[in-house]
Order: structure tokens, then sequence, then C-alpha cells
């Protein structure tokens, strides 16, 4: 079995880049999904790893941090929790426009190390945090922020409740998505729309329409009833 560990892995299997719709921003970001994927489990000798979502910059997330870059108002002298986080792009967005603090929550381990490494190279200051919040309601958060968490239905089942909750205490909830088929249909108002440039290989084309979405009321909550689902961010 490799002794490599997830931060070491991440260095040597990234490329520092700069999202084409942030490019104020730097990242570890790979190539091809499957291939990291594959080596991942080679390298690390653990068969059934999440996918390596962490390494690279999704159209909601590329969106939401493009949104909060541009509104800073939002985030500026706040608590931020980024929810499902991935790479940290929003994060590190949310830092760079001055919140309070940030906190970049995954479930995956490469994911957290990704975030650190990340956050180093826009030299921001970025708590990484693993663990599953999804049965709570984001603690003292006072901006949600949750981008491309609407991809399948388990992790959508789980997201709703959790962001209703947060809501519900008076957070400010945004969401970014590209209109995948499980974005709940009630509780959110359009507040911008982007045409986001997507790698090719992931999405099937160059852009997707992509939308940042403020909850305004319940999402449609049903009771959770799956695990924790990595994110994209």
């Amino acid at each position: 079995m490799s002794c490599t560990t997830p931060a070491a892995f991440v260095r040597a299997n990234t490329r520092i880049g700069t999202p084409p719709f942030v490019p104020e921003i730097r990242l570890h970001l790979a190539d091809d999904i499957v291939a990291l994927w594959e080596k991942m489990e080679a390298d690390l000798g653990t068969p059934g790893l999440p996918p390596p979502f962490w390494a690279f910059a999704w159209a909601g997330g590329q969106a939401l941090a493009r949104y909060v870059l541009d509104h800073a108002e939002i985030v500026r002298a706040r608590r931020v929790l980024d929810l499902a986080s991935g790479s940290g792009l929003v994060a590190v967005a949310a830092a760079m426009a001055g919140a309070a603090s940030v906190t970049a929550n995954e479930i995956d381990r490469f994911a957290t190390e990704a975030i650190a490494l990340n956050a180093e190279a826009n030299d921001t200051g970025i708590a990484a945090s693993l663990a599953d919040l999804l049965d709570g309601d984001g603690g003292d958060a006072e901006v949600v922020l949750a981008g491309d968490v609407f991809y399948d239905r388990d992790m959508t089942e789980r997201v709703r409740p959790f962001l209703d909750r947060a809501h519900a205490r008076g957070a400010t909830v945004l969401v970014g998505d590209p209109s995948r088929s499980y974005l709940p249909q009630a509780g959110l108002r359009r507040m911008q729309t982007y045409q986001v440039p997507v790698p090719l290989t992931l999405e099937g084309v160059e852009t997707k329409s992509t939308a940042v979405w403020q909850q305004t009321g319940e999402l449609l909550a049903k009771p959770a009833t799956t695990g924790a689902t990595s994110g994209r961010g």
C-alpha cells in the first residue's frame, strides 16, 4: 500500500490554474476526472474513494464565486460557510470579498487538503472542516454558500432540509447551479445568470448557462434518507 498522503497526492497530480470565469483565483486543477480517480485508487491502494470533485472548477461554483466577488457586500464582515466546498473556490472568493471568517466544509479528506492548498495559493485564511454537517443548520454562519449541490437525488434530499434550517434561523443562503435536474422548483429567487465556460470533457459542452439563486422559502424539504455526499465547488 502506498504511503502517499492526500496533500502530497493533490500537489503531485494537479497544476495551478485559474477558472476561466473567475481568473482572480488560483486553484490546483486537473484535466481528466476519470484518470485522476483511477490514479487515486491505484496510488493509495484504496478502492471505492469518492470522485475527485475537488480538482475541478464546476459551473455552479464558478458562477457563485463570480457573484460573491462582484457583490462583496453580501459576505463582507460576515461569518460564511461554504457547504460541500470541493476545491474551495467559493470559499476563497468569500475570503477575498472580505468575509469575517470562512469555513469550507467537506466530507472528503482529499478535498480538505485541496482547500488548504488553494487557500494558501490565494493568501486567504479559510478553515477547512472535515465533517458531515447536513443534520444541522450551519451553526453561527451568517451566510451559507452552496455551489453544485443538487447534482443527484441523494445529495439533494439531504441538502434541501439543511438549507431550509439555515434559512429559517436567518442565514442568507445562496446557491450556484447550472440548471441540473434536481434543482428545487420552489423557494429560490434568481439573482444572476451567467454563461460559464466549462471543460468539454466534463460537461459535454463548452459553456453552461448557470444561475445564482437566493433562498426565499422552503425548498420542498424531504426527510434525509441517505449518507453524506461530497460536493463539487
